[in-house]
């Protein structure tokens, strides 16, 4: 078992695909190298993997292929759904793979309260081999996941942390509360970083380590240790916030084919990369990033 706290960044790893629709095995294993070589635990499949929109045959494939990279690096795998029995069937393949933690979303669309989203999760941990960290972004889900939630989950064997996404800092610090005597709450969105710091925030699952790696990875160790000028947070938020210009991954996987990480900027529908016109901000925002990195 890898330790998975010892890593500040977690990167949600984007998927990238062929020009038949079919996944670039090639490119993915390029990708889980530089993360590795970054010095980042690797999360696969969550919501910037476009899992929601694979089929449950290629996500399986896909957590076999990484299974079989025997990597250094801590691996997390995204559960996420709506459908309780198809969820636990999910989990009860990943108990069988070498993934080292999983990322619990609330459940999407029925917009459980705290009584069906406590059943939920508990149901799920209590199938789970692994530590779970559970995950609020109600931009996605269309329902917060409730304090009272993760106060009574806290107890619970498998239970790690949280990853908060919800870009509030006064959720943020009721999170940290919830979380019990040894809270490990993530900031989920690259650009608060900064101001989730001083709140008890432990790290980072980030979007902008895909394109930016080790440069991602020395920005989240300047935020927890408090050593980043206004002009670097306004920078990094600018930057950040470029890749977000449209619906994620979408940004990110234009500006990575773009730097040649990837070798299609394509999506799974309907997801597009056609719907980002143009990507000089991401252009400059990796011109930025590069020169900070470079000068740090």
């Amino acid at each position: 078992m890898k330790d998975i706290n010892s890593t500040p960044l977690w990167t949600a790893l984007i998927t990238p695909f062929l020009e038949n629709g079919d996944v670039d095995y090639e490119s993915l294993k390029k990708l889980l190298n530089l993360q590795q070589e970054a010095g980042n635990g690797i999360l696969i499949l969550g919501s910037t993997g476009e899992s929601l929109n694979l089929s449950t045959k290629t996500k399986k494939e896909i957590i076999s292929f990484v299974h079989d990279q025997n990597l250094s690096a801590p691996l997390m795998a995204g559960v996420g759904g709506h459908e309780l029995e198809a969820t636990t069937e999910w989990v009860e393949f990943l108990n069988t793979k070498n993934i080292d933690c999983y990322l619990m979303v609330t459940p999407l669309y029925s917009k459980p309260e705290s009584k069906g989203q406590v059943a939920w999760f508990k149901t799920l941990m209590d199938t789970a081999k692994k530590p779970v960290m559970l995950y609020n972004v109600p931009s996605r889900t269309g329902k917060k996941l409730g304090f009272d939630v993760v106060k009574e989950l806290s107890s619970h064997q498998n239970f790690w942390g949280v990853k908060e996404a919800s870009g509030s800092t006064d959720d943020f610090k009721q999170y940290v509360s919830a979380a019990g005597s040894s809270p490990r709450v993530y900031s989920g969105d690259d650009a608060l970083t900064p101001d989730f710091a001083p709140l008890g925030c432990v790290g980072l699952v980030s979007v902008a380590s895909n394109v930016w790696p080790e440069e991602t990875h020395a920005y989240t160790k300047a935020c927890l240790n408090n050593s980043l000028s206004n002009e670097e947070i306004k920078g990094w938020e600018d930057a950040c916030n470029s890749l977000f210009e449209v619906s994620n991954p979408i940004p990110a996987k234009v500006l990575m084919n773009e730097l040649g990480l990837i070798s299609t900027p394509l999506l799974k529908l309907p997801l597009t990369h056609e719907d980002l016109a143009s990507c000089q901000n991401q252009l400059e925002a990796n011109t930025w990033v590069k020169n900070w990195f470079k000068n740090k």
